[in-house]
């Protein structure tokens, strides 16, 4: 194969190409305890901290690696032995990826000449030292170890081929054939101890975790419950055996770090235990709920022995409930067959097939089953959705057998014991901002030298098993995919959920996927084609000119698709010429997207293919980070403030990367962009006019250090503030209590500073004297509206540009809808050979029927798979029933007790008329007129009511208090919202404000409500935020004493605490990347907004065809700040990292290595602190 140069020039030394510097790498947990640790590193110097510490703490190889001193000369021993240790460099890591490729190719004549071996090796080390492009994780682990450093170490009982005859042998090492595939499908029979059974599969899941991998199989083979055994008995299902293997894959850790396992567990819908199956993770769910809430009702002595046992049960994901229970170690998916979609449609009846004998197990309906899912997804986010029908009528080799499974993300979907290693090209590397143009030569140069790269390992690799090692062989499937359309189409001023933006996904897309076929045509031409090929060449160049079809925008209704129930969606030919899309050369695209399927079909009737696949599109969760993407695979950016990790330690607040050029693109001057940024940032600056007390700047020239300075802060401690703006989320993470001078503590009334800073809810803006409505004045002048919304100079027709996954800010209203996620990967789908990893983000006021909807939808737009989240729907969710339900409890229930009552009294008058006339009954007639008075009527509040919202935090336990009112200002109505909305501790405050609610419209007075819960104890309690109730005994005891000092005549003097009253911009900090052409930005959404007054008792939840707003600003658990000393970070509690990310994702997991909150990414979870990836790439 010729391989030409295009960014490195022959005789100069391709390390040159960048600027190196030592680096300190340093990981560490929330509590400020050292996770890893090393320092003088070498790293290149564009790169960012983050990018550096994954190199540094996952990819460096920590042992056995011969040690050099600065001149690069080796360092031996007293006895001239190598002294040995970790690596110390990214020129080594990079060096023995390319160099083991190089060779291997070089060994099996992959190259014409040695000039292209070396210019395959330098474009290589060129892209992955420039961010460019990066291979999965497993090649970072294990690739090259042997071939640099003579690592090895014993066998693993990994499988190898011989590339010459294809002969299978057991590998004699560990290392000499590592594992560089991240995804992996395997195969379980229905039998216990056998080779390929039940057992048998949980050993080689082990082998898979241990070396980074993820794996997937489909259980359908397993027999149901109360299915006869062969021995004589009867089956316990195929539950069982899940908990068991969920319960070793919970005990493995991924590729020898604290990475929990990943893994998929498929089942067909057809399966008779598919219903438990269903229900599996919402069940075990409530365990962990009931666990949790039962420890606190254990008695005393039993609390004391939990104690003396170091039993702590909690809702941490990591505690040890959550590790008591099954189903918490896996991604569930269902198979729906497109048989079983028509079924809903006419809402038909399925059967449950019996594995044993064929026989139908059970009949039920179609759309019950339906229900089933949407609920449980609903509930807790699984199972996700694959579309078998779809799948299958894409598969390249159907002679072969069916596809049944996909790997943990969903994004690698083939045949069962098959393995697909991964690699990312970073779009925005390709963008030329002031060009307004894409690189498209560039980017089909990366994917021919990535498509070898991922051949050849398919060559040099190990396998867990000897069928997955013969299949790999037979079909070598390949995973090439990109990161950072998000990104691409923000900066290029393309709304995200715009038929623009999808029609440049297709593009991208389609020119991807067709180049790397011709290319693996090519190599057929001089390799031979993948040995399955011949048996399945009809099928394959069938799905080959379906691809072609969707590249030159075949009609949807078209005739000329083959074989297709469900017909994809094409590029939208007439939009990509119109040139009404901000690339320039969109045209051009579109030109070489249908060019490379023209060369991919005729090369592969003449040759064939060498690979049977050739991409997917995973969520690249930490290599996307490693090349400093800010959005990977088709996501959008989930935020337009983001915090930059610091090489000293700590983070810096800096608007996203790819506002800035977005803003330029878009015609808006520097000044303009200047200040559009300031709404965003703020001006992290102190000199702010200093608002009234309403919140109004009404012209006094004081400013808010002027105050500072009257509260009695001093010149250093003003710099000390000034210095930590940079670092907090919102403007009170600057003012804790372990941030705020003593001198100044002490003056604002504390008597003991120490106690103050171990309760950790100290609100220091409210203790200086400043009242809410100028704290918030505050917060969005200094801090920033953390969204471009209101913007000054913004026009209306530029805001879908900016919009992302979650809302922006606490004034943010806009996010992506639920189905431009969809249509956006409709729009990609067709010219994926596997599928896309990606979860569709919904709001918590989503009901039922729009996780129904999205699911068909996806569906219909012939996606292959799909995830849903809902926010805040972790553990049983009460908050947010069905809108069916909601309104059956409420409206429909009040109008039959309404008209049963009237019965009821009617026929007790009647009774008692009749009974008057008898003087023997006169007693009954009392009785029964007492009833009739007594009877309780409701007294509903009007359709329209006035109401008001109370923010309170307790103990770190924040939430929202909304009180419906009558006409005569009397309470009707109560909400209690908590920020873990999907809590047990958020449904029971929901329970207890629909139970006061009833109460208060049956009549029962506030005040003896007031008394009766008013300083009731229980956890949590502790202090609050409020200046009235300065100490709360409980939720209760606080949500009761706030009642009654709003509506309790003489409440509030008899109980509030007597105090004495207290009487120019800077630059915005960007990250200097995002100036630079060649510099990843940040991630693009485009959306849509409407309006939500807030959800009320008895109302249906919104649809969401549009945006809907949060009845709740955004949330957060209370952190302390990073206090700058020396220039040194330290972090008292927690970093402002998990401000933002707490925020943003709700009840995300925590970090499984340092303790961080995460962000979804794809179908699984990446940590912006670590870099750690929660999924298997």
């Amino acid at each position: 194969m010729k391989v030409t140069r295009r960014f490195t020039k022959p005789g100069t030394d391709v390390f040159d190409c960048v600027e190196w510097e030592r680096r300190s790498s340093c990981i560490s947990n929330a509590d400020g305890s050292i996770v890893f640790e090393m320092k003088e590193a070498w790293i290149p110097k564009q790169w960012s901290q983050l990018a550096t510490d994954i190199m540094v703490s996952k990819y460096f190889r920590k042992a056995g690696v011969p040690q050099i001193n600065d001149d690069g000369e080796p360092i031996t021993d007293e006895q001239g032995e190598p002294v040995l240790g970790p690596e110390r460099s990214a020129r080594q890591v990079i060096h023995r990826l390319a160099g083991c490729w190089r060779a291997w190719g070089e060994k099996h004549d992959y190259f014409d000449s040695v000039e292209d071996s070396n210019s395959f090796y330098d474009e290589l080390c060129w892209m992955m030292l420039n961010q460019v492009a990066a291979p999965n994780s497993p090649q970072w682990f294990n690739t090259g170890l042997h071939w640099a450093y003579g690592i090895n170490g014993p066998a693993q009982g990994h499988w190898v081929n011989d590339p010459g005859t294809g002969r299978q042998m057991l590998a004699d090492d560990a290392y000499s054939h590592p594992q560089p595939h991240a995804c992996f499908i395997q195969a379980v029979d229905d039998d216990l101890v056998a080779p390929g059974g039940i057992m048998d599969l949980w050993t080689r899941e082990a082998r898979l975790f241990k070396y980074g991998s993820g794996t997937g199989t489909n259980f359908s083979t397993l027999r149901g419950n109360d299915e006869p055994l062969s021995g004589g008995g009867r089956s316990s299902g195929l539950m069982s055996f899940l908990k068991i293997g969920d319960r070793a894959a919970g005990a493995i850790k991924s590729g020898g770090t604290t990475r929990r396992a990943a893994k998929m567990v498929c089942l067909d819908a057809d399966h008779p235990d598919i219903e438990a199956f269903v229900s599996w993770k919402a069940r075990e769910e409530l365990k962990v709920a009931a666990m949790v809430e039962g420890m606190q009702q254990l008695s005393e002595s039993q609390q004391e022995l939990a104690e003396d046992l170091g039993l702590n049960l909690d809702y941490d994901f990591n505690g040890e409930a959550y590790q008591t229970v099954s189903g918490q170690n896996s991604n569930n998916s269902v198979r729906l067959s497109n048989d079983f979609m028509h079924a809903i449609e006419s809402d038909g009846d399925w059967d449950l097939i019996q594995r044993t004998d064929g026989e139908v197990a059970k009949t039920l309906k179609a759309s019950g089953l339906w229900d089933r899912i949407c609920r449980a997804a609903w509930q807790c986010a699984d199972p996700g959705l694959q579309f078998d029908g779809t799948i299958n009528e894409w598969h390249t080799c159907p002679s072969d057998g069916r596809i049944n499974a996909s790997n943990p993300c969903s994004e690698y979907m083939f045949l069962d014991d098959t393995a697909c290693n991964l690699a990312s090209i970073n779009l925005l590397k390709f963008w030329n901002t002031d060009k307004q143009t894409f690189d498209v030569k560039g980017y089909e140069h990366a994917i021919d030298i990535w498509t070898v790269v991922l051949e050849i390992s398919v060559l040099m690799a190990a396998f867990p098993s000897r069928s997955i090692a013969e299949r790999s062989y037979r079909y070598r499937t390949l995973g090439l995919g990109y990161a950072n359309l998000g990104a691409l189409l923000m900066q290029s001023g393309i709304p995200y959920d715009s038929d623009e933006g999808r029609t440049v996904a297709g593009v991208m897309s389609a020119i991807m996927t067709g180049r790397a076929y011709a290319v693996s045509a090519k190599l057929a031409e001089a390799h031979g084609a993948f040995a399955g090929f011949e048996d399945n060449r009809d099928d394959m160049l069938r799905v080959i000119r379906n691809h072609r079809r969707a590249a030159f925008g075949e009609d949807r209704d078209s005739e000329d698709w083959e074989d297709l129930d469900i017909r994809p969606v094409s590029i939208d030919v007439d939009c990509a010429r119109s040139g009404n899309i901000n690339i320039a050369n969109t045209g051009e695209l579109l030109d070489r997207a249908q060019l490379a399927w023209d060369r991919a079909l005729d090369r592969g009737t003449k040759h064939g293919f060498r690979n049977a696949q050739v991409s997917v599109i995973a969520p690249t969760g930490t290599i996307g980070l490693l090349m400093d993407c800010d959005t990977t695979g088709v996501e959008p950016d989930f935020a337009l403030t983001k915090f930059k990790k610091l090489a000293g330690g700590g983070y810096f607040k800096i608007a996203n990367q790819s506002v800035r050029p977005a803003l330029l693109s878009l015609g808006y001057t520097e000044d303009q962009a200047a200040e559009i940024l300031r709404w965003v940032m703020g001006t992290l600056d102190l000199d702010v006019p200093m608002p009234d007390d309403d919140g109004k700047i009404a012209g006094d020239p004081s400013t808010f250090r002027d105050y500072l300075v009257d509260q009695g802060y001093t010149a250093d401690d003003l710099a000390t503030v000034m210095a930590q703006l940079p670092t907090v989320f919102e403007l009170q993470f600057g003012f804790t209590a372990w941030n705020m001078p003593e001198h100044v503590l002490e003056r604002c009334g504390t008597t003991d500073v120490v106690q103050l800073r171990e309760r950790g809810n100290f609100d220091g803006l409210a203790a200086l004297g400043l009242t809410p409505p100028q704290i918030t004045t505050l917060n969005r002048l200094v801090c920033g509206t953390q969204t471009i919304e209101g913007a000054p100079h913004l026009r209306d027709e530029h805001l879908a540009i900016f919009d992302c996954a979650n809302r922006c800010g606490p004034m943010g209203e806009r996010f992506i809808a639920a189905e431009g996620h969809i249509q956006m990967m409709a729009a990609a789908q067709p010219f994926i050979s596997g599928a896309i990893s990606k979860t569709i983000n919904l709001p918590n006021e989503a009901t039922l029927d729009d996780i129904s909807r999205c699911y068909r939808m996806s569906w219909e737009l012939g996606l292959k798979a799909n995830a849903l989240y809902r926010d805040g729907c972790k553990l049983s969710q009460p908050l947010n029933a069905s809108a069916r339900e909601d309104v059956l409890d409420d409206d429909v229930e009040d109008d039959i007790d309404i008209e049963l009552a009237r019965e009821e009294i009617a026929t007790e008058v009647v009774g008692a008329a009749d009974a008057a006339s008898s003087v023997a009954q006169v007693d009954y007639v009392e009785r029964v007129v007492e009833r009739i008075i007594e009877r309780p009527m409701r007294r509903r509040l009007s359709d329209t009511r006035r109401s008001i919202t109370h923010h309170f935090n307790v103990a770190g336990h924040e939430g929202y208090l909304t009180v419906g009112m009558y006409e005569d200002g009397a309470p009707g109505e109560l909400f209690i919202t908590m920020s873990k909305e999907g809590s047990t501790i958020g449904g029971l405050m929901d329970s207890l404000g629909t139970a006061i609610s009833v109460a208060l419209q049956y009549g029962v007075p506030i005040k003896s409500l007031v008394t009766k819960f008013a300083h009731q104890r229980f956890e949590p309690q502790g202090m609050t935020t409020n200046a009235d109730i300065p100490f709360a005994k409980s939720l209760v005891d606080y949500i009761f004493r706030w009642m009654g000092m709003e509506f309790v005549e003489g409440y509030r003097e008899a109980n509030a605490p007597v105090r004495p009253a207290s009487t120019t911009t800077s630059a915005i900090k960007e990250d200097a990347s995002c100036k630079d052409d060649r510099m990843s930005p940040d991630r693009t959404a485009a959306s849509r907004s409407s309006e939500n007054g807030g959800r009320a008792s008895g109302e249906p939840s919104l649809k969401m065809d549009a945006a809907t707003r949060r009845p709740t600003d955004p949330v957060m658990e209370p952190v302390a700040s990073v206090t700058i000393v020396s220039g040194e970070f330290t972090a008292a509690t927690t970093s402002e990292l998990n401000q933002s990310n707490a925020a943003l994702m709700g009840d995300a997991p925590p970090c499984d290595n340092c303790g961080s909150i995460t962000v979804r990414n794809g179908t699984c979870y990446k940590c912006m602190n670590c870099g750690n990836s929660m999924g298997c790439s």
